[in-house]
């Protein structure tokens, strides 16, 4: 079990996000008609917009509001379409929740209308590789940044989930993404990674990655884990469920996270989390280095 180091990210308006005393949770708003989670369950603002109140009534600790499926295969989406999708969200939650908004975006003109919106962090699944004109603005906005590691685009990501050593290779991309971040002004103490569990990995390598968690600390930042329903997650049960099926699994994989040292957990079922979140965080208080 790694030790976890604390962390104060700033957001606009002041607010700091404090990390590392305990596992925050992050709740899934997909405002999309193809989801791989909800199959378009939440394409309605006004849905969207009471799960988000929902999720924050349940737990969550921050709310993060997509509008593109970046499930493998999903075809990329009009900046425009994506901004009408979120932006009634984001507005309507940011006067009925207090916990902080992300917005699950590579584009730099959605991310621009979100902050301005309300959001305070930006959730990039291509750490900077998609759009990099994203970086100056986050740093405009003086945002915090989620770089998450990722390799192609939705419909070829799986063509180039070759690796020799996915650890280090996955640590040395995200390195690149937050030299680059820091090349346009967005500060280190604004910056979060994630690994990109399920995204241009096999399950073998997603697996690995989760069992390696705690070596993702070397990059000096809070770490991110997005587990939640994958397909991976399917793997060692030699058989095929729906991602509504996947929650249990989700709970393993989950707990294996915050023990390795997540700082957040990004799920879909705030309500069932949050209870497995809060009895991992318990063990590790416990837990002693023999």
């Amino acid at each position: 079990m790694h030790p976890r180091r604390r962390f104060a990210i700033p957001l606009p308006g002041g607010r700091t996000l404090e990390l590392g005393g305990r596992t925050l949770v992050m709740g899934i708003i997909n405002v999309t008609p193809d989801s791989f989670s909800d199959g378009g369950v939440l394409l309605d603002s006004a849905r969207a917009v009471e799960a988000g109140v929902q999720m924050a009534a349940e737990g969550a600790d921050l709310l993060d509001v997509g509008g593109e499926s970046t499930r493998p295969g999903a075809q990329p989406l009009d900046a425009a379409e994506e901004r009408r999708r979120i932006l009634p969200v984001i507005e309507k939650l940011v006067s009925r929740v207090s916990i902080p908004i992300s917005v699950d975006t590579y584009k730099a003109s959605t991310a621009n209308a979100a902050l301005e919106a309300g959001a305070a962090l930006v959730n990039d699944i291509s750490g900077l590789r998609y759009e990099p004109g994203l970086a100056e603005v986050v740093a405009r906005h003086r945002a915090a940044i989620v770089l998450m590691h990722t390799r192609g685009r939705s419909k070829d990501m799986y063509k180039q989930a070759v690796y020799s050593e996915v650890v280090d290779e996955v640590l040395d991309e995200l390195r690149e993404s937050m030299a680059f971040a820091g090349g346009a002004g967005i500060s280190k103490e604004s910056i979060l990674v994630d690994p990109g569990l399920g995204f241009a990995k096999e399950p073998a390598h997603s697996y690995e990655v989760l069992g390696r968690l705690g070596e993702f600390s070397d990059l000096g930042r809070p770490v991110v884990a997005g587990p939640s329903r994958k397909g991976f997650l399917t793997k060692p049960l030699h058989r095929d469920i729906s991602a509504s099926e996947r929650d249990w699994p989700t709970a393993a994989a989950v707990t294996a996270a915050v023990l390795a040292g997540a700082h957040v957990v990004r799920v879909h079922a705030v309500r069932e989390m949050v209870p497995v979140v809060r009895v991992a965080d318990e063990i590790r208080k416990y837990h002693r280095e023999h």
